[in-house]
């Protein structure tokens, strides 16, 4: 590789992380370290009893549990959440749960400037970026802003144990998804592209033996690394056509998030591998294979068990239409031309869960 085509830029995201097994005992610590005496904590409702759990090991440190993060951030929830934050007179949050929990204390940085301490419990990668997600009246919004990024992230894979076998696969396939796109973005660089790449490494090498054992910590360990990974790649890049297509079935449809990360995510890179060689190679080392990453991933994701298409998430064909035009209408950076054609052609294969189609470089 030449001089000229090593010339990029890379911003490094300041941040402190504590990962390992029984490293959510560090939180209080954390906390005070950030000079926080009066912290809202963030969780779904499905997840509060964990928030209050970390709410009790804060102590006086703690001025509530919010237990009422939802997929996509619904604006409706950040007013909320802003207004009790205010009420509250709190001074930062932390977020315990996946990318909807860490959304919510995204939300209310992004109006309050208040630190997040973020604690995942999934394989989203939200903890590691700067963007920000608001859905309102079925048009998800997103936007990056240094004032969202987590000021600590603590990985303790313990707490990824009660996370079923089902949303552990499609969690780590949509922390797969920031990789992948990491790998053909206009802004990536060789420090990103080995991060992607063994981020896709490491969590197509955890999820099957999480599958067989969620209780094997050595691969949560692994899943939870991969996930740290990939999350950063896509915090330091430009999203394109995969994040715009799931953004448009997640904001306007309600899909569930990971899943349809799982179902669009070979079918784009099928979309894309014409026009990104250095991708598919890299992904191809990180499988192991010299078959298309493409209908590995596929592959690998029905071995998993994951659904392989739009329709069992509840996509009806007729939106297929509106969602092409959505992706069409403002289109993100992508190395193929996003045509409206094109694009049709992916939603059909995808929603009726074929595999995935390449298509010659444009």
């Amino acid at each position: 590789m030449g001089a000229v085509s090593r010339a990029f830029q890379y911003q490094a995201l300041p941040m402190r992380v504590r990962f390992g097994v029984g490293s959510i005992a560090d939180l209080p610590a954390e906390v005070a370290d950030l000079g926080l005496t009066r912290v809202l904590v963030l969780c779904s409702p499905n997840h509060q009893s964990t928030g209050q759990l970390v709410a009790d090991a804060l102590g006086d440190r703690a001025a509530a549990v919010l237990p009422e993060a939802r997929m996509h951030v619904p604006v409706e929830v950040a007013h909320r959440a802003r207004a009790l934050a205010t009420e509250l007179h709190a001074d930062g949050c932390v977020a315990v749960g996946g990318g909807s929990a860490i959304g919510l204390g995204k939300a209310i940085a992004l109006e309050h400037a208040l630190p997040v301490v973020a604690v995942p419990t999934t394989y989203a990668g939200s903890e590691m970026t700067p963007i920000w997600g608001l859905t309102e009246a079925g048009t998800k919004r997103t936007g990056r802003d240094s004032r969202v990024l987590p000021a600590s992230v603590i990985y303790d894979p313990a707490l990824t144990v009660t996370l079923p076998s089902a949303l552990s696969v499609t969690s780590g396939f949509n922390a797969i998804a920031h990789a992948v796109e990491g790998l053909y973005a206009p802004d990536t660089s060789p420090l990103l592209a080995l991060m992607a790449e063994e981020g896709v490494r490491a969590m197509t090498t955890a999820l099957p033996p999480i599958v067989d054992d969620g209780t094997d910590l050595d691969a949560r360990s692994e899943a939870q690394y991969a996930a740290w990974l990939c999350g950063a790649v896509l915090g330091a890049t430009t999203m394109s056509l995969h994040h715009k297509l799931c953004h448009a079935l997640g904001g306007t449809l309600d899909l569930p998030h990971a899943q349809t990360h799982t179902v669009v995510l070979p079918h784009v890179l099928a979309y894309n591998a014409a026009a990104a060689p250095d991708a598919v190679a890299a992904l191809a080392r990180a499988l192991g294979t010299t078959a298309d990453p493409a209908r590995q991933l596929w592959d690998l994701a029905g071995k998993l068990g994951a659904p392989q298409s739009l329709r069992e998430l509840g996509m009806d064909q007729n939106d297929i239409p509106r969602i092409a035009d959505a992706a069409v209408a403002s289109p993100y950076a992508n190395p193929q031309p996003v045509t409206r054609d094109g694009v049709t052609r992916l939603l059909r294969a995808a929603w009726a869960g074929e595999p995935p189609h390449p298509i010659p470089n444009q």
